[in-house]
C-alpha cells in the first residue's frame, strides 16, 4: 500500500506563535481561577498532580536528570523542578516560540534548552537521562496516511520498510487495515527512548482506544474508533494515538508498562455544581463548557508509564 505523511514540523518551526488554539489539559489547569479546579478534590496545577502520582510509582530520589520533549509553555517542568530541586532538566523542542516560552517559565530553575527535532537527535545523546516526559504531544508526531486520503499530503517512500521493521520486531499488524492511519513518529520515539535505556518514560496524548468507565457514562460519552483519527487545528493536523502499539514496543524492549486515564491522577470532585454542568445537554455558560470539556479530556487522554525492566 502507498502511504503519505502528515508532518507538523514546518508549522511548529515557522508558524506557531500561540497555544491559544490548542488548550491542553495542562494549560487549562494553569490559571488559579480555572473552572477545572472546581471539578477536582485538590485544586492544584497539572504538574503537581502528575508529580505526586508518579512519585508513588517511581523513585524520584534516584532521578537527577529529566528530559522533556515538547514542553509547551514549561508549566509541567516548573512544577517538577520546584517540588524536586535536586533534578536538572533538559528541554528539547522543535518550536523556537515554545522554547523561548519555556526559558521564561523556567528562568530561576535548573534547566538547559535545545532547539531540535527529537527524531533526529542521536540515540547516544539520550542515554544519560533518568526520566523522559512527552506530555500531550504525541499526536504532533509524523503520521502515515493511507493512499485514499492523499489530497493534502506528501508521498512517503520509506513507509513499507518502516512498517516491515515494526511488524517483524514487535509482532504488530501495521498496514493490514487499509483505512488505518499509523502513528509512525510516536512509535519511533518510543523505540528510540527505550533503546537509549532511559529508566523511566512518561507519555500521554488523546487516545483512539480510550473507553469511558461504566460509573462515568452518565456524565461523559464518546466513541473511540480504535484507529488514529485526525484533529484539525490552526495551521496543521494532529492525530489521536493508538497506545496499544506503543505499549507493545516498550514491552518487547524489556520495559514494564502502566497505562491509564488522566482521571487516575486528577481526583474528581462531583459537587452539585459539577454534576449539573455535566448533565446539561448544552452548557449555559463558559464555566460549564470548560468543566464539560475537562471531564471529556481526562478520560479521552491516556498516559503510558514505562519502567526499564532491570530497574524494578
Amino acid at each position: 500500500m502507498k502511504y503519505f505523511i502528515n508532518s507538523t514540523a514546518d508549522y511548529h518551526r515557522n508558524d506557531l506563535n500561540s497555544l491559544g488554539w490548542e488548550l491542553t489539559v495542562c494549560n487549562s489547569m494553569e490559571p488559579l481561577n480555572s473552572p477545572c479546579h472546581q471539578a477536582l478534590t485538590i485544586p492544584d496545577s497539572f504538574g503537581k498532580h502528575l508529580y505526586n502520582f508518579l512519585n508513588k510509582i517511581i523513585s524520584f530520589d534516584e532521578i537527577s536528570s529529566v528530559l522533556e520533549i515538547g514542553g509547551g509553555l514549561g508549566y509541567l517542568m516548573r512544577d517538577f523542578l520546584t517540588l524536586n530541586p535536586q533534578m536538572k532538566a533538559k528541554m528539547i523542542d522543535i518550536s523556537p516560540y515554545l522554547l523561548n516560552k519555556q526559558k521564561e517559565t523556567l528562568r530561576p530553575l535548573k534547566a538547559d534548552f535545545e532547539l531540535a527535532d527529537i527524531l533526529t537527535v542521536p540515540l547516544k545523546y539520550l542515554s544519560g537521562f533518568d526520566l523522559a516526559i512527552l506530555n500531550e504531544n504525541l499526536g504532533d508526531m509524523p503520521v502515515l496516511i493511507p493512499e485514499q486520503d492523499n489530497d493534502s499530503y506528501q508521498p512517503f517512500a520509506d513507509a513499507t520498510e518502516k512498517l516491515e521493521h515494526f511488524n517483524k520486531k514487535y509482532n504488530l499488524s501495521l498496514g493490514l487495515n487499509k483505512d488505518e492511519c499509523i502513528n509512525i513518529g510516536a512509535m519511533e520515539i518510543v523505540e528510540k527512548l527505550c533503546l537509549a535505556g532511559i529508566k523511566y518514560i512518561y507519555l500521554s496524548e488523546h487516545s483512539c482506544e480510550a473507553t469511558v468507565p461504566g460509573n462515568i457514562k452518565p456524565y461523559v460519552s464518546f466513541q473511540s474508533s480504535g484507529i488514529p483519527e485526525m484533529i484539525s487545528l490552526k495551521g496543521h493536523k494532529e492525530f489521536t494515538v493508538k497506545f496499544s502499539y506503543l505499549q507493545k514496543i516498550a514491552e518487547v524492549l524489556n520495559y514494564i508498562t502502566r497505562r491509564g486515564y488522566f482521571a487516575d491522577f486528577l481526583p474528581i470532585n462531583f459537587t452539585n455544581k459539577v454534576q449539573t454542568a455535566l448533565r446539561l445537554t448544552s452548557p449555559l455558560n463558559d464555566e460549564q463548557e470548560v468543566i464539560r470539556q475537562f471531564f471529556h479530556d481526562i478520560y479521552k487522554y491516556e498516559y503510558l508509564i514505562l519502567t526499564k525492566g532491570d530497574e524494578k
